[in-house]
């Protein structure tokens, strides 16, 4: 799985002019899931977002998680991070995980995160979403299971 995560002030996501989904300060996770990923690979990937130091400690240094401070995540299903860009000006899709698979593998993420004790709310998969954010920092950082062994 790939997660485009970005530490923010605030973040939301809006569906036919409805807000569904929101956070303040935490993080906002762009995720989506590529063939060959289970729930394995979403747990990994939820376990390494909980527990990633890009918040700031009292040194001002990036040293702590959002387990660390307390704060909650809006995770976004987002197929495109599996766009592939190699050759042409058009990107492919090919290796994003079917439909269905993605969607149950992005929900499994999101409970993943709630059982580390992480509020989430999420968007709506598959539909036309509208999401805003005041990147913190900026701080954006990729994470892809299959670069970790």
């Amino acid at each position: 799985m790939r997660a485009l995560i970005q530490r923010v002030t605030e973040a939301s996501v809006e569906v036919e002019g409805q807000i569904i989904g929101q956070t303040g300060p935490g993080l906002l996770v762009l995720v989506c899931a590529m063939q060959g990923d289970d729930e394995s690979a979403a747990d990994k990937l939820a376990a390494r977002v909980a527990k990633l130091r890009i918040f700031r400690d009292d040194q001002e240094r990036m040293n702590r998680s959002v387990l660390d401070t307390g704060r909650s995540a809006l995770v976004i299903s987002q197929f495109t991070l599996a766009a592939d860009t190699r050759t042409g000006n058009r990107p492919g899709f090919s290796s994003a995980a079917a439909p269905e698979i993605g969607q149950q593998l992005y929900q499994h993420f999101a409970e993943s995160l709630r059982k580390q004790g992480i509020p989430v709310e999420t968007g709506e998969f598959g539909a036309d979403m509208k999401v805003r954010l005041l990147n913190d920092g900026p701080v954006t950082i990729w994470l892809d299971t299959a670069d970790r062994a």
